[in-house]
């Protein structure tokens, strides 16, 4: 009995943590792709919901809509973000999936973290993500966190700020050309 419960523990250490995360190439005024790490022992609903529509190509064109300098760049709305769509209702949409309840955390978000949008209610957030260009305490515990960058936070600082009302983003923003899911 000794010799099974050794042998479960060595092969526990021995296999490493299932992982997911993301690259997404950026193409605008930032080029280049960031790879981030996905929290699915954090967030399971709300990284399983980003997983499978990026699984599905929803997330490729869509914009950065909104872009606060020294806070936070949004995006994700794949209803109304992609090129083409009227850029006044961006950040208003969300997918064909059905809405999440809130799974939150003690996870901070400090610089690089993900979070997921959501209106008023905490129940509400779909397909729109943040990624933090500064820590904001002020979410903590009232957003979900989903994951945070681990590759490429220069790129996530040169996406273009927006310039509009809340930091809606004037003329051509940047884009997610591509997202793509990883182990």
């Amino acid at each position: 009995m000794q010799m099974h419960k050794l042998a479960l523990a060595l092969t526990l250490v021995a296999s490493p943590a299932l992982a997911t995360g993301l690259q997404i190439d950026i193409a605008g005024e930032a080029n280049g792709t960031i790879t981030i790490d996905l929290f699915e022992d954090v967030a399971p609903n709300h990284v399983a919901q980003i997983t499978t529509l990026a699984e599905q190509g929803a997330y490729d064109g869509i914009s950065f809509h909104r872009v606060i300098d020294g806070f936070m760049a949004q995006t994700g709305d794949v209803q109304y973000g992609k090129e083409g769509e009227d850029a006044r209702m961006a950040g208003m949409g969300g997918s064909d999936l059905p809405d999440i309840a809130a799974e939150f955390s003690d996870i901070p978000f400090a610089r690089g973290v993900i979070g997921m949008a959501r209106s008023q209610n905490p129940d509400s957030a779909n397909s729109q993500f943040f990624i933090m260009f500064a820590p904001g305490d002020f979410l903590n515990g009232q957003y979900t966190v989903v994951g945070e960058v681990t590759e490429g936070m220069d790129l996530v600082d040169a996406i273009k700020r927006g310039t509009g009302a809340n930091g809606a983003v004037i003329g051509a923003p940047d884009r997610m050309t591509a997202v793509r899911v990883t182990d």
